[in-house]
């Protein structure tokens, strides 16, 4: 008989889950108008709506519960670094409908592409973690921080392109701070990682 997940692992599952089907919705979704961008930003929202129903319910579980997999504070602090990596996805469509930006620029796409990764990274470690192999989550946690890092080199080429040849000051703002919404996406990425290893540390 097949041992039943314990619940903590069930909900900090249903998390990765919503966050994975989100950054892929995020990465692959195509703008032709100003009228996707509504659709866009109205969908990340109900994406990161979930997240928050599934965290809050997490922490009330947490409160009562007598026993827990692993320590509580770890729980939590996984729970909540991928509430905050939909959260910034969620918070950058919500900035591409704002300015009505029909576009990503190569930057943006990069950005885009590695959280999109990191997601199903995220996703496949917390399968790890529901079933114990614990040491085989290292490499996805040092593959997230490999991530992270590639993101501060993108970040900083993407500031470097955007003052160099855009003269617009308008423009200049726009894109700057959707390229610091992602790179705190990528922040929250490392987050997840350092739990991760922190969860390998005291239970292996």
């Amino acid at each position: 008989m097949k041992k039943k997940k314990d619940k903590f692992f069930n909900y900090l599952k249903s998390i990765s889950l919503n966050l994975k089907v989100s950054a892929h919705y995020f990465a692959d979704y195509k703008f032709k108008n100003v009228n996707d961008l509504k659709v866009f930003s109205e969908s990340m929202k109900e994406f990161e709506s979930n997240g928050d129903t599934m965290v809050h319910d997490l922490i009330n579980e947490l409160n009562t519960a007598f026993i827990t997999p692993i320590e509580r504070e770890d729980i939590l602090a996984l729970s909540i670094s991928m509430d905050d990596i939909l959260n910034g996805l969620y918070h950058t469509a919500a900035l591409f409908e704002m300015y009505s930006m029909i576009e990503m620029d190569d930057y943006m796409l990069k950005f885009v592409d590695v959280i999109k990764t990191c997601a199903a990274e995220i996703d496949v470690a917390i399968d790890l973690l529901s079933t114990k192999k614990l040491l085989n989550i290292r490499e996805h946690a040092i593959k997230l921080k490999e991530m992270e890092s590639y993101c501060d080199n993108i970040f900083r080429e993407s500031i470097k392109h955007l003052f160099t040849f855009e003269k617009d000051p308008i423009q200049i703002i726009k894109y700057k701070q959707i390229y610091e919404g992602l790179e705190e996406i990528a922040d929250c990425l490392k987050a997840v990682a350092n739990t991760l290893e922190k969860i390998i540390i005291m239970n292996a």
